[in-house]
């Protein structure tokens, strides 16, 4: 999946939450909760789109970092109200999966990102290890 994939499929995501908070009853548990999840739901797609943009390789993983933090919040607040029963689970188990997959190719790009920066910080430990011998890079 390319970044414009993800960027996407993220906002789709954001769109899906705000359709959820539209569904919230109107009274002091349906605002407050609806409140929090609308901002980290929707936090998801905007700093994803910030990490595409980011300086350096650092300032990437930082921002991931960031992106991973609100959808585990955001997973948390649909867990709570698949809980409380505060709308038909149907709906919330589509989105507890998306947020699910998408947290673990947030997870996995921080990994590849991390690994990768490694690797080019100081190319000459590959070849260091016979291990990844066959994998040498031709900078």
């Amino acid at each position: 999946m390319d970044r414009n994939e993800m960027k996407s499929r993220t906002k789709e995501f954001a769109k899906d939450i705000i359709k959820l908070c539209r569904k919230f009853p109107n009274n002091m548990e349906g605002g407050l909760i609806g409140n929090q999840i609308f901002r980290s739901g929707t936090s998801t797609a905007a700093n994803y789109r910030a990490a595409c943009r980011a300086r350096s390789t650092a300032d990437f993983i930082s921002k991931l970092s960031i992106v991973e933090e609100e959808a585990d919040e955001t997973l948390f607040w649909l867990e709570l109200i698949k809980e409380m029963e505060i709308i038909d689970k149907t709906f919330l188990n589509s989105l507890m999966q998306e947020n699910n997959e998408i947290i673990a190719i947030i997870v996995s790009s921080i990994k590849t990102a991390r690994n990768n920066k490694r690797r080019f910080q100081n190319p000459q430990s590959e070849f260091r290890n016979p291990k990844l011998n066959k994998f040498k890079i031709i900078l």
